[in-house]
């Protein structure tokens, strides 16, 4: 069993300890030492970072009561060892976690919902509880959250004995076997939990949801709470201030301005197709009609272009068209119909000649390939006599 000093205190950043195992594997050693201050994955926390002397820890894992650190380099057992934590992730994830009491209580005294699924991730942290929640709530629980944190309330920690724990009242996740640990918010949260926390509320600094989805049912909370809170103000202030800048308006109005500008695009949209439907209009009138086939290249059509030329060709007499938009550099668009044609054959054709990807119905096929203008117009050629 190894020692856990994280459970002792979780502001444990350096700690010394004696190696008791080292065994090599495909991605380096993992040692086995009788006490440690580097927290295991588990919970939905990820592991402690850090250094055991001069060696990288990249995982921290516990099975059956002992800690396995994988590290960089070997250590030989009885030798002492000097094991430093990465200070800034650990009290970052210390914020998160705090921060996840206080909301999970606040959600569980209001709703009676509990917390389904926890994930501390290094960017984000997620929460899912088992029953709906509405944006004015979130809202809601998010304010009386931040008076939690700034009324700076101590954390406490505490080990019942199994008496005391029959007339406590606390949340839990799963069934805990051995002696249990009890982290409590002082009027917000009384719950069993195994990892580091904050002594007080307040170096919370700032809880934050910043999104919310529904999940199996119930709702996922996504968190950002301190320093990660801060950065996502950060981020979302230059956007806002480069937002204002570049529609000349104040920061507190930009998604007014982004409506308004939002507006003038939807009308000249609204122009634009029009012109375009003019403009193939006249496009059509100039193409000639063959025989056969009639075939079109346009490097210049977008969107639904293609097969609004290729349906005026046909009301203007062709007894089929096709039509391609793009270029031999880039690879072409296509659109092929015929009233009175199958033109899949000549779908598969083309696609088998030109690495292409397509089909449809008898009377119209789409698609795109990349090839010359000249082959593709012979191999058109061979189906269709043009």
């Amino acid at each position: 069993m190894t020692e856990k000093l994280f459970y002792q205190d979780g502001y444990v950043k350096e700690f010394d300890a004696t190696v008791l195992s080292c065994e090599q594997t495909e991605k380096g050693y993992l040692v086995v030492l009788d006490r440690t201050g580097f927290f295991p994955e588990g919970g939905g926390q990820y592991a402690d970072p850090g250094w055991l002397g001069e060696a990288e820890v990249l995982d921290v894992q516990e099975k059956e009561g002992t800690i396995y650190h994988a590290v960089t380099a070997p250590f030989e057992a009885g030798t002492s060892v000097h094991g430093k934590i990465d200070w800034d992730i650990r009290f970052e994830r210390m914020q998160q976690h705090t921060g996840e009491h206080i909301i999970s209580g606040i959600v569980h005294g209001r709703f009676g919902y509990e917390n389904v699924g926890f994930h501390l991730a290094d960017d984000y942290c997620t929460m899912d509880f088992n029953g709906p929640i509405t944006k004015e709530e979130l809202k809601e629980i998010e304010l009386e959250a931040n008076k939690a944190v700034f009324r700076n309330l101590e954390i406490g920690i505490a080990y019942p004995s199994k008496e005391e724990l029959k007339t406590m009242e606390y949340r839990s996740k799963i069934e805990i076997e051995g002696k249990v640990r009890i982290v409590t918010v002082p009027g917000y949260d009384v719950c069993a939990c195994c990892a580091p926390h904050l002594r007080s509320t307040g170096e919370i600094g700032l809880i934050k949801l910043v999104n919310m989805a529904n999940y199996k049912g119930g709702e996922r909370i996504t968190m950002l709470c301190g320093f990660r809170a801060l950065a996502d103000y950060e981020i979302k202030e230059k956007n806002t201030k480069a937002i204002s800048a570049l529609l000349s308006a104040k920061e507190y109005e930009v998604a007014d301005a982004v409506a308004h500008l939002k507006d003038e695009l939807g009308a000249m949209k609204g122009k634009t197709v029009s012109l375009q439907q003019k403009l193939l209009a006249y496009r059509a009138e100039e193409i000639p009609v063959d025989k056969d086939m009639t075939v079109i290249f346009d490097a210049d059509l977008e969107g639904n272009a293609p097969r609004e030329l290729m349906n005026r060709m046909l009301e203007k007499g062709a007894k089929a068209c096709a039509v391609f938009a793009g270029t031999e550099e880039a690879g072409y668009r296509y659109v092929i119909g015929s009233k009175s044609e199958d033109v899949r054959p000549l779908c598969k054709k083309i696609n088998e000649a030109f690495q292409g990807r397509g089909g449809g119905k008898a009377e119209m096929v789409q698609g795109s390939l990349h090839g010359a203008e000249e082959k593709i117009r012979a191999e058109i050629a061979d189906v269709f006599c043009i």
